[in-house]
């Protein structure tokens, strides 16, 4: 009985840890954002690492956001290629420091109760800023890495404000029930 306990209690764990939450991403800025999304195991141990793969860098322009419908948004790694206006069509999966590999949005380890999704989460930004449909840099040091507050695998803060105030980027989760909501928001 203490078995069957224990392996419902570990089941239901993954199940509330899983990748199964949603990722947003707010550009209220005036600027185009470009960059990579990072989703880890931040339980232990870092691996697996899944970021953006086609395309690498994902572009979001300015003035995107949940207030006029133009969000990047991203209910998990496989529906999000139907949904979003900015699809991913492949993932880049590291598995270790030295295993790499790159599956396309519908490979089954990335299904919701996929191996892929039910050890990590949203966690990570790392961008640039440019000016509106260019590649001429946003003023300011409007660049850098945000990731969750909770995430020891990866070396930044979760706040980041520009030398002289004018732009910040955050990025937070908002737990509802099982389901964790993660915002990056770029203003």
């Amino acid at each position: 009985m203490k078995k069957i306990l224990t392996v419902l209690g570990l089941a239901a764990f993954s199940f509330g840890y899983s990748q199964g939450g949603t990722f947003i991403l707010n550009n209220y800025s005036q600027y185009d954002y470009e960059g990579y999304i990072i989703a880890n195991n931040i339980a232990g141990g870092c691996y697996p690492y899944i970021t953006s793969a086609n395309p690498e860098l994902v572009k979001v322009p300015a003035n995107s956001h949940m207030g006029n419908g133009n969000e990047l948004r991203y209910d998990n790694y496989r529906d999000q290629f139907n949904s979003s206006p900015y699809p991913m069509a492949s993932w880049n999966i590291n598995t270790s420091s030295t295993s790499s590999v790159t599956r396309p949005w519908n490979h089954p380890s990335l299904m919701q109760g996929g191996v892929f999704s039910l050890n990590t989460r949203w966690a990570t930004i790392k961008f640039a800023m440019f000016y509106p449909g260019t590649h001429i840099n946003a003023p300011d040091q409007f660049g850098t890495s945000v990731t969750i507050a909770a995430n020891s695998c990866y070396n930044a803060p979760d706040y980041y404000s520009t030398p002289s105030g004018s732009n910040s980027a955050e990025i937070f989760t908002i737990t509802n029930g099982t389901i964790v909501y993660t915002y990056a928001q770029l203003y």
